[in-house]
């Protein structure tokens, strides 16, 4: 939980709640290559290819309340006006640029609708165009304090489409520790909120979230091997600062071990040169929450250290991914490789809005870190190269300065 949270706001009533269970969102074709985990509980990822799975078994708890609900309003139906059809949506990149290489932005934390947050999205879009970016990557708490309200939210527009308008490419978004606030903003309490920011990209151009956790490979529809394959986790429940009080979520629970067995078997069938994965809490950080297992100075508990989070790092990531990427902390990192990260590297990417106390927290090696400044990184990706430019941004004017740059080989040779 970040020291400027502020206290929580009202959240949905459950005869509100109920309805909007009761009312499914705007459906979209999904690209067919992507492999998903479905938002709702019950429903197992599938494989690219696989079917979609048996229908989720509704609780007892949604079925009761949206009966009441769907009493309350008998005979209005026919008189509610239809929600508006689905937007096109930016397309996932079906290629690469004339010279082999694929550009991506890299932002986390952004959420806040402040200052700040336009200030780096400006700069970020000079660079974006530069570049030739065709995706970019929002690593989480991508609406501050306490998350989005509904799948409909005003915030939506206030936090993420105004200040990102002209950046028009598809945002692949993960879920932050404040997407799914309980009663203590930011505490990753109620991870079900974020099934509302879910429900939220069938009305986005540019929010792609098709499901909690789910893969991209990059270019999209393509018959050979991938460029990249992104793998989006919801770190929440094995990294919140209360316990899970709802058994689907708690870290040994039927959601986490499910997310486990989709991300291990993709990460095995993944042919992509390049395998990043995208996770709100990083597993290596300098910043000052700490390392996974130890966030934050605990080093007991099931949740508040991350324990079984770098346990899920350590045992299905490290080794077999070539990038971590993650925010949480409000700094800019590029960390080297360890012996306990079996060459995988972290980044963290969490200063789009907010900013770090101005040091170094941890003694993890680093080839350059930043803990005073926002910013932004661009990855530029080649089948042999991996080149990732760090920016910091002059707030007040709007600017960004390339502050750090390196390359790197994949970790692996990809599979045929």
């Amino acid at each position: 939980m970040c020291a400027d949270d502020i206290p929580p706001q009202a959240d949905l009533t459950e005869a509100q709640w109920a309805a909007e269970r009761e009312t499914p969102p705007e459906s979209g074709t999904a690209p067919h290559s992507i492999s998903r985990a479905a938002p709702d509980r019950g429903i197992p990822a599938t494989a690219p290819g696989q079917g979609a799975g048996a229908a989720p078994a509704l609780r007892r708890r949604t079925l009761l309340a949206s009966a009441a609900a769907a009493v309350a309003v008998g005979g209005l139906a026919s008189r509610t006006p239809a929600r508006a059809a689905a937007p096109e949506k930016f397309p996932l990149p079906g290629g690469v640029g004339a010279d082999g290489s694929l550009s991506v932005l890299i932002t986390g934390d952004a959420g806040t609708g402040k200052a700040a947050q336009y200030a780096v999205a400006a700069a970020a879009r000079d660079v974006c165009r530069a570049e030739g970016v065709a995706l970019a990557v929002g690593l989480g708490d991508n609406i501050y304090e306490n998350g989005p309200e509904s799948g409909h939210d005003p915030e939506f527009a206030d936090k993420f489409e105004r200040p990102n308008e002209g950046i028009d490419v598809p945002w692949l978004m993960v879920l932050g520790n404040h997407d799914c606030s309980g009663i203590i903003p930011g505490s990753g309490g109620n991870p079900s909120r974020g099934d509302r920011e879910v429900t939220y990209a069938a009305s986005s151009r540019r929010w792609y979230m098709p499901a909690r956790y789910y893969s991209v490979p990059i270019p999209a529809g393509g018959c050979g091997a991938p460029l990249v394959e992104f793998f989006a986790l919801d770190t929440n429940p094995v990294a919140s600062t209360v316990m899970q009080t709802d058994p689907y979520f708690t870290w040994d629970g039927p959601y986490m071990r499910e997310q486990r067995a989709w991300l291990d078997g993709a990460l095995t069938r993944s042919r992509a040169a390049w395998k990043v994965v995208l996770g709100h809490h990083p597993y290596l950080n300098n910043g000052v929450h700490g390392n996974a297992g130890s966030y934050d100075g605990f080093v007991i508990g099931d949740y508040t250290s991350g324990v079984h989070l770098k346990e899920l790092y350590e045992q299905v990531v490290c080794g077999r991914a070539d990038l971590i990427l993650s925010g949480h902390d409000h700094t800019l990192q590029v960390l080297e490789p360890t012996a306990r990260s079996r060459g995988t590297r972290q980044l963290v990417c969490g200063a789009a809005s907010k900013t770090g106390d101005g040091r170094a927290h941890g003694r993890t090696p680093a080839k350059w870190q930043d803990f005073s400044h926002n910013g932004f990184m661009i990855a530029k990706i080649t089948a042999e190269r991996l080149t990732v430019n760090s920016y910091t941004v002059d707030t007040a004017a709007s600017r960004a300065r390339l502050a750090h740059s390196f390359s790197s080989a994949p970790l692996l040779a990809p599979t045929a």
